[in-house]
């Protein structure tokens, strides 16, 4: 999986089909050994730039993988080095790469002896420092000082919390907190919404009471936002514009079920079918469509909506710490790229908002151009979008939302403004 992330692919799509094909007891190791190895990405390959004399051809990725993950153990987790050595040394068998046996023997226990001095040698670089990519750095900084930008990196490095939004609708949170204590879970409730829970161990999803049934859902505290930010009352029309894989639509239906219609699109087939899979198991119900939401002509029936979701597609910045194959998967260009696709988006769901109606836009970024400067380039083009304010005493207020950063044991980064539609002044004069 290490390597097909190398090669471009993502850990969310890499991964999954592996762990099937592996034992149940091992699979908590597979993942352990996949996130942790590109957690760390940027410090490893430093370090096998030095170690490795002879650079491996493009077609050898699996054996620079295989060496992150060796190396990966060797400084964050408590086993044997001489096992760590050997199991790695061993998998050049499995990979059909015996010509790399020699040299993995090699290069970890060279790392063995020279640790200290490599770290030493390699410590000035910003990217040893951070284990980020310089641009990604770079990019914090220059839109929050210190010590903020330390901040998200260290929270971008440490493992994410798991948190549950609990199904309000079958049940209060605090009778879901008390099933949980009931089957020997850690839990406590997050001041961040009235549906949060976050555990204090992660556990597999068949371990939680009534799972399976809908009653809890798994979505970080900073995501359960987006519902209540939505205002939502019976009989209202609500498009939900960029779904998978589900987890805010769902949200929304459990908040308010009498809505007239709530109307879910995304454009991957593969996403959208992980939303089918989430309303099942909720018991809910929704207008799902393969879409894009950029061409309205295409799914819009001309009836206005009353309330819109825009979580729209981006870095991904403040989720890193979920989605670590983001540090190499991303880069500088990529973001002028996604701000144009939101303010695309923004553009074009607007003229199916009817008037006084609210779009909730979104993001997982803490990249102010994929956020407040979006938000403001579409209100300079709009005279009939305002900012609807949001009254919160969470995140940071910016100019136009609210910015929420990853935290240590807390939530997400995240980014939300919300706009109401008015008429012009042209307009209300006629």
């Amino acid at each position: 999986m290490v390597a097909s992330v190398l090669r471009g692919q993502s850990l969310s799509a890499a991964l999954p089909p592996m762990v099937l094909r592996v034992e149940e007891r091992d699979r908590s190791l597979l993942k352990e050994l996949c996130f942790g190895s590109l957690r760390w990405q940027p410090c490893l390959t430093l370090y096998l730039e030095v170690l490795i004399t002879k650079p491996l051809r493009a077609k050898d990725l699996e054996i620079h993988a295989l060496l992150m993950i060796g190396l990966y153990q060797l400084l964050h987790l408590r086993v044997a080095e001489h096992a760590v050595v050997n199991e790695t040394v061993t998998a050049t068998k499995a990979l059909k790469r015996p010509w790399a046996k020699a040299m993995v023997n090699a290069v970890l226990r060279n790392f063995l002896r020279q640790k200290e001095a490599l770290t030493e040698q390699l410590s000035p670089r910003r990217a040893f420092q951070s284990a980020h990519p310089d641009w990604l750095v770079r990019a914090f900084k220059d839109a929050w000082s210190e010590p903020r930008t330390s901040e998200i990196i260290a929270a971008n490095n440490a493992r994410a919390p798991m948190t549950l939004r609990v199904n309000t609708a079958r049940g209060s949170r605090s009778d879901y907190l008390e099933r949980l204590h009931a089957a020997g879970l850690e839990a406590n409730a997050i001041e961040l919404t009235d549906s949060g829970i976050q555990l204090t161990t992660p556990v597999d999803v068949s371990q939680l009471p009534g799972f399976d049934l809908g009653d809890c859902s798994v979505q970080d505290g900073a995501a359960q936002l987006a519902a209540p930010l939505m205002m939502l009352e019976p009989g209202q029309r609500v498009l939900d514009a960029c779904s998978a894989p589900g987890g805010k639509t769902g949200h929304i239906a459990e908040a308010q079920p009498q809505l007239d219609t709530l109307l879910a699109l995304d454009s991957d087939p593969r996403r959208l079918q992980r939303v089918r899979d989430n309303f099942t198991r909720l018991g809910l119900e929704a207008d799902l469509r393969e879409a894009d939401a950029c061409d309205p002509g295409a799914w819009w029936d001309q009836q206005f909506f009353d309330r819109i979701l825009l979580d729209a597609p981006c870095s991904a910045t403040g989720v890193i710490r979920r989605h670590p194959d983001i540090k190499l998967l991303r880069t500088a260009a990529d973001i002028e790229k996604l701000a144009a696709i939101q303010g695309r988006l923004l553009q074009s769901l607007w003229p199916t908002l009817k008037n006084n109606g609210v779009l909730v836009y979104a993001t997982c970024s803490v990249l102010p151009r994929e956020n407040d400067r979006v938000i403001e380039e579409f209100l300079q083009a709009h005279n009939d979008a305002h900012i609807c304010a949001i009254d919160a005493d969470w995140g940071l207020q910016t100019n136009f939302g609210r910015q929420l950063f990853p935290l240590i044991g807390g939530q997400d980064g995240f980014y939300y403004a919300r706009l109401q539609k008015r008429q012009n002044d042209i307009e209300s004069e006629k």
